[in-house]
């Protein structure tokens, strides 16, 4: 059996598996941690493995790396990306910097090495509002998330947001059409969304939040019927921790592609043979740590 091949090959090469919430349930279930972004990437910074094994896609292998240069950092899938973590470029930012004496560059933590290295603070959907309410810059460049952005922007209506042109495809293809026929279909459901949705979405949520906001908000409220509006990896959590609730998605195929590449066959691989190490050059993980240690120490 695979998941007794992996606990085994774990406590061989001292390593530790980290999952996001948005890979599969039989990955999910072999996993030490399972959380959103911003928690797993504290957990990161924790672990006493020599080895991380990181369940999902890149961008979250290399900010492991960065916060854990000592330690050896692999991917089940060496092809997992996240096409948003690419949608903004360094001209975009240096223009912008330019254009504003005191900007501060916000960068999703969904976004590749590079673009760390040039921004000033990172942020998750959990933690976005807090820390750019704690920022001492008027001006903020939110990048590469416009729909996360334009949701922080929202709450702290004191700043000025400049806003990049990314997004994600998986939430971006759920429309307002699909959500109104939802609440049509199951009238007595709650709608949870996450940030990442559109704004034309967003209206129609009773609760708009991360991954383990949306399930902790499901666990907690009075409700028994709920549509969800993120992807559809987190209802494997919502089971486990709110059982007998009822749940729905608000298109068919509610999934990431990308983190499904992610599987059991290829942890053993992984374990087995060294595949898809992370590596990040010293430079670039010298300077995209900064952003990233500022958010844990913003979000505390």
């Amino acid at each position: 059996m695979l998941a007794e091949k992996i606990k085994k090959l774990k406590e061989e090469k001292n390593a530790v598996i980290l999952a996001h919430y948005y890979v599969d349930e039989d990955v999910q279930d072999i996993a030490d941690y399972i959380g959103d972004s911003f928690y797993l990437a504290k957990v990161a910074t924790k672990v006493e493995q020599d080895r991380i094994i990181f369940a999902g896609v890149e961008f979250m292998g290399e900010s492991a790396k960065i916060l854990n240069p000592s330690k050896r950092v692999f991917m089940p899938d060496a092809t997992a990306d996240c096409p948003m973590a690419h949608m903004a470029t360094k001209e975009e930012i240096l223009k912008i910097k330019e254009q504003y004496e005191d900007v501060a560059v916000v960068c999703y933590i969904n976004s590749t090495a590079e673009l760390k290295t040039l921004s000033d603070v990172c942020v998750t959907s959990s933690n976005a509002v807090k820390i750019v309410k704690n920022l001492p810059n008027k001006n903020i460049f939110f990048i590469p998330d416009r729909n996360l952005g334009r949701f922080v922007a929202n709450q702290v209506p004191e700043k000025n947001f400049i806003f990049n042109a990314g997004h994600c495809p998986r939430h971006t293809a759920m429309f307002e059409s699909m959500v109104l026929e939802a609440k049509e279909a199951h009238p007595n459901a709650k709608f949870a969304a996450h940030p990442e949705c559109t704004e034309e979405v967003l209206k129609h949520a009773d609760y708009v939040g991360s991954t383990s906001g949306i399930i902790d908000y499901v666990k907690d409220a009075d409700a028994e019927e709920f549509i969800i509006g993120t992807v559809d990896g987190v209802f494997h959590e919502i089971e486990k921790v709110a059982p007998g609730k009822k749940l729905y998605t608000i298109k068919p195929d509610q999934v990431c592609v990308n983190m499904k590449k992610v599987t059991l066959d290829k942890i053993v691989d992984v374990l087995e043979n060294d595949t898809n190490e992370i590596f990040v050059e010293e430079e670039v993980a010298k300077k995209a740590m900064l952003p990233l240690t500022r958010m844990l120490e913003l979000a505390k």
